[in-house]
């Protein structure tokens, strides 16, 4: 992701950011993802409102956060020592985890299967 949208994740989870910004970010987000579509029918057009549309929204958030929270969280993307990265690299742990706990189940599964077709 840009380097905005990770910042704009990290704010939004930060408790120490005002509730309002987070509101107003999560409201441009909901148009953004709503099943309605207001000027779709105009070809190129009805797509780049909506990316205009979610840029100015993470922008705006980030504008309307403390700067001190601001380039705390600016500093530990820098470091990836940031709560995007520890996400990141949670989420993909579990990934692998999961894929690895799949696959010994099917290992076992197999071998099973091969046991008892020898012994029939």
């Amino acid at each position: 992701m840009p380097k905005h949208g990770k910042l704009a994740y990290c704010l939004l989870r930060d408790d120490r950011v005002p509730r309002r910004p987070k509101i107003v970010l999560l409201a441009a987000l909901g148009v953004i993802i709503s099943p309605l579509d207001f000027p779709a029918w105009i070809p190129v057009l009805g797509e780049l409102d909506m990316l205009a549309l979610a840029i100015l929204a993470v922008e705006t958030f980030i504008a309307a956060c403390p700067e001190d929270i601001r380039r705390e969280h600016e500093d530990a993307l820098e470091a990836k020592q940031s709560l995007w990265d520890r996400d990141v690299r949670d989420t993909v742990s579990a990934a692998r985890h999961g894929l690895w706990r799949g696959m010994n189940r099917i290992r076992s599964r197999a071998r099973q299967d091969e046991y008892q077709s020898e012994v029939v």
